[in-house]
């Protein structure tokens, strides 16, 4: 039967790893890119083709692959169509982790148990759209049904968070900005010049050499703070290090806010130092630092002009990552100023040189280095077990802090049961071999911690007010 309860839960130490310990624990999502707004406005859907398919590129590509017109995908087409397009797409998607999450989450949501084809579609539709007019299938509500406890927004440092100011009087989860400083970072791009205004209001800095946006960007963590951030995230995509003196980083500035031309020694030279700043910042607030790296983005310069980024038209890069993430780690070094760090690349490949480089900065902290989770196209079945046993290898797995949603989706949550079931796989394969102690009791613990307690420990989040009141360790199984 699809999605049976013990579905990836191949041996019997499997399944009770699963049952027992990692399936009720609760849900930090400390990396996605739900809106705040729309969470504190709490309005239903209109139907299942908005949950599900506005904004989601994983499917915009299956269904492009599927000869889909672009009318049903990005356009102006019929919701009904649009919806009926994508189940003819399922149909073909066998094998493919989408396969596994639309029928998850027909499951787990609507409690609807049918495999979405054509033949099926409009009886999924109708009883979905249903079920979504209720006060059951708000935005909160689809989050509190969740088990999620706290979430991280992706937040620009100009952004005034007003919205998460008034979520604060949630009850039932936290929601808490993160630190996205991508525009303060990409001197190249376009918009840079405008930009610096908006970061200078922010702020309250009048904006004209280098260390002026160190102070903006100062004032914008510290109010990050007093919010409730505590992690910062960057599509770094790419690895350069350069030193270059104060003078130099002036000029380079100077140039930029006048539409000049930067040499990409010019580029690199102001990307290292606004990095190097920034993690002095994060590690004086005990911040945790992420680095996605290794997005090839907006391959396809035609669609790009048509729809816009983060359309579905991103791949992944192969340039060197170690070298460059040495010098400029090596550097942060002398100064003490690593703050705890994630590092998470597109390419798997990269995978061995990244945690055998964390591996050089260990200290002072439980994990104060990570591997993140199997990232975007690698969030597979076959991307997550390499992965986890990568960071088993060369490093502790028993400290990970797991998975994360990565999605502007509210019904992402379970890729967390997804990312579960393949953790309970791998590590009860492990006791049938004889690798590590056929002891419930300790594997449950290791489970527990992976699937929940590390994140809750490492982060410092606030946890939501109701679990606060519960006491924690109710929710933990030791």
């Amino acid at each position: 039967m699809l999605l049976n309860d013990d579905f990836l839960l191949g041996t019997d130490m499997a399944k009770r790893l699963f049952h027992n310990h990692a399936k009720k624990m609760p849900i930090i999502d400390f990396h996605c890119h739900l809106n705040p707004q729309e969470i504190y406005e709490d309005e239903n859907f209109t139907s299942l083709t908005e949950v599900w398919l506005k904004g989601d590129h994983y499917k915009w590509r299956l269904m492009r692959a599927n000869g889909v017109p672009e009318a049903l995908i990005t356009g102006d087409g019929d919701d009904f169509d649009k919806f009926y397009a994508w189940a003819g797409t399922v149909e073909k998607a066998l094998g493919n982790p989408l396969y596994v999450w639309t029928h998850l989450e027909l499951r787990r949501f609507f409690n609807i148990d049918l495999v979405l084809s054509r033949e099926t579609a409009r009886e999924v539709y109708d009883r979905a759209n249903a079920l979504l007019a209720t006060p059951e299938f708000s935005r909160r509500s689809l989050i509190r049904s969740s088990n999620v406890t706290a979430i991280c927004t992706t937040d620009d440092p100009a952004d005034d968070l007003r919205f998460h100011e008034l979520l604060q009087s949630e009850k039932s989860f936290s929601v808490v900005p993160a630190f996205r400083p991508d525009k303060a970072i990409n001197i190249h791009a376009a918009g840079y010049a405008e930009y610096l205004l908006t970061l200078g209001t922010a702020a309250g800095v009048k904006i004209g050499t280098f260390a002026d946006i160190v102070s903006a960007l100062s004032a914008r963590v510290d109010f990050f703070h007093s919010m409730g951030a505590r992690l910062s995230d960057h599509a770094l995509d790419t690895v350069v290090y350069a030193e270059s003196t104060e003078a130099e980083l002036d000029a380079i500035v100077a140039s930029a806010i006048g539409g000049g031309a930067l040499t990409a020694l010019e580029n690199a030279q102001y990307r290292t130092a606004v990095l190097k700043a920034l993690m002095r910042m994060y590690a004086a607030k005990n911040w945790t630092m992420q680095l996605h790296l290794h997005a090839l983005r907006n391959t396809n310069q035609v669609m790009l002009g048509k729809l816009g980024p983060d359309t579905g038209y991103d791949g992944m890069n192969d340039r060197p990552v170690a070298e460059p993430l040495a010098a400029l780690f090596d550097s942060m070094e002398s100064e003490d100023s690593i703050p705890r760090t994630m590092l998470y690349s597109l390419n798997p490949n990269d995978y061995l040189p990244l945690v055998t480089l964390m591996g050089s900065y260990q200290k002072g902290t439980v994990q104060k280095m990570q591997l993140g989770s199997a990232w975007w196209h690698n969030d597979t079945r076959t991307g997550m077990r390499l992965q986890l046993q990568t960071f088993a290898d060369e490093s502790l797995l028993s400290n990970f802090v797991g998975m994360l949603t990565d999605s502007r989706s509210f019904l992402s949550y379970p890729r967390h049961e997804y990312f579960r079931r393949i953790l309970c796989e791998l590590v009860g394969e492990w006791a049938v071999l004889g690798e590590v102690p056929d002891d419930e009791a300790v594997l449950g613990r290791m489970v527990e911690d992976i699937s929940f307690n590390n994140a809750h420990h490492y982060f410092g989040l606030s946890v939501s007010p109701s679990l606060s009141s519960q006491g924690i360790d109710s929710h933990v199984t030791r």
